[in-house]
């Protein structure tokens, strides 16, 4: 299985300087300890500009955006943003794209809103067509529903990529957005409010509807997920990992699009709860609500020396690649974890 660590920390975005001041040394330090991929979020920085710095002072991890916002842009940007990243890092760019939520796109970024599966499926085409006219010099003709491309001149053109196309993953929650990521995408990746049994029998299932209509094998799709891990080598390690990881699931469990995912295990009362207390601004109060069972479901607790086999049991076979923010520690058990977390197999035919 790949092992993915994320390029900036949220506290190190809050400096002066932004994310941009420890890219470069973020990235090394992954690649040095054997990541296999580096991600770099869309939260209160540009997600892109980063990855130049990790490309230029990386020569093997492969770098992505997990995710960026695709509705803020359009699909030239995303184009051309693609172009230029799997050109400059020597073809290990991955493009990662989401759709946020509605009253981020209409209010933060002033940009149209509708029919987001269908929109998000058209989007990762028109980028292809793009793509492919740099490609061959054919003639750009695209015409969906939502975006138009027609025009593309020698001047705007930068040719064939010598990489060749960057591969594009798509963050899914909803059936719909899962089946546009298997009839489209070449990735799909899982929020992190999930879990095994809801991967099993909700989100792959949706996959395989979504590459079967565009005749492909869902096989060929990478899955990767950002895995809830709670974990320490001391009692005080484990309890602050544990009230970190409650109060990330508490925030994700209060917005109702993730309810499904609740629904599943029987718990659609819990967001009721979570969605009742986060609009009278209880965000601490509301870890509470996820006990130990919601806890040992949503992610993995074990200490290091029990870590991989706890990921296994949950995530062997279930999908290709795991994140776990920046990265596990590079001091004490941590290495031999993360040569056994990497040892667990992926996705395999039944």
């Amino acid at each position: 299985m790949k092992l993915d660590g994320g390029l900036v920390t949220r506290a190190a975005r809050k400096g002066s300087v932004g994310p941009l001041g420890d890219a470069a040394e973020n990235a090394r330090n992954l690649e040095a300890a054997g990541y296999d991929g580096v991600w770099s979020a869309e939260l209160d920085h540009d997600p892109f500009l980063p990855l130049v710095l990790a490309a230029e002072h990386t020569s093997r991890i492969q770098l992505g955006t997990s995710i960026a916002v695709s509705f803020a842009r359009n699909p030239m940007i995303l184009a051309n943003l693609g172009w230029d990243l799997q050109a400059y890092s020597g073809g290990r760019f991955i493009l990662g794209l989401g759709s946020q939520i509605k009253p981020h796109i209409t209010k933060r970024f002033s940009m149209p809103w509708s029919h987001p599966a269908a929109r998000m499926k058209e989007m990762i085409d028109a980028i292809k067509a793009i793509w492919e006219c740099w490609e061959t010099g054919e003639k750009l003709s695209f015409r969906g529903e939502f975006y138009q491309h027609t025009l593309m001149t020698p001047m705007f053109s930068p040719g064939a990529n010598p990489f060749g196309q960057p591969p594009i993953h798509l963050a899914a929650v909803g059936d719909l957005m899962t089946e546009a990521a298997g009839e489209s995408a070449d990735g799909w990746i899982s929020h992190g409010f999930t879990t095994p049994s809801y991967v099993r029998e909700v989100s792959l299932p949706a996959l395989e509807r979504g590459a079967a209509r565009s005749g492909r094998d869902p096989m060929d799709i990478e899955v990767s997920m950002p895995v809830f891990i709670v974990t320490g080598e001391t009692e005080e390690e484990m309890a602050s990992a544990a009230q970190a990881a409650r109060q990330q699931l508490a925030f994700y469990g209060s917005t109702p699009a993730y309810r499904p995912v609740l629904d599943h295990h029987g718990w659609g009362d819990a967001q009721d709860e979570l969605n009742r207390m986060s609009k009278q601004g209880q965000w601490v109060e509301m870890a509470d609500v996820i006990d130990d069972t919601m806890l040992g479901t949503f992610g993995v607790v074990a200490e290091p020396q029990n870590l991989a086999r706890g990921v296994a049991a949950s995530y062997g076979g279930l999908i290709d690649r795991m994140s776990f923010g920046q990265g596990l520690r590079s001091n004490g058990p941590w290495a031999e974890v993360r040569e056994a977390l990497r040892a667990i197999p992926g996705r395999s035919p039944e």
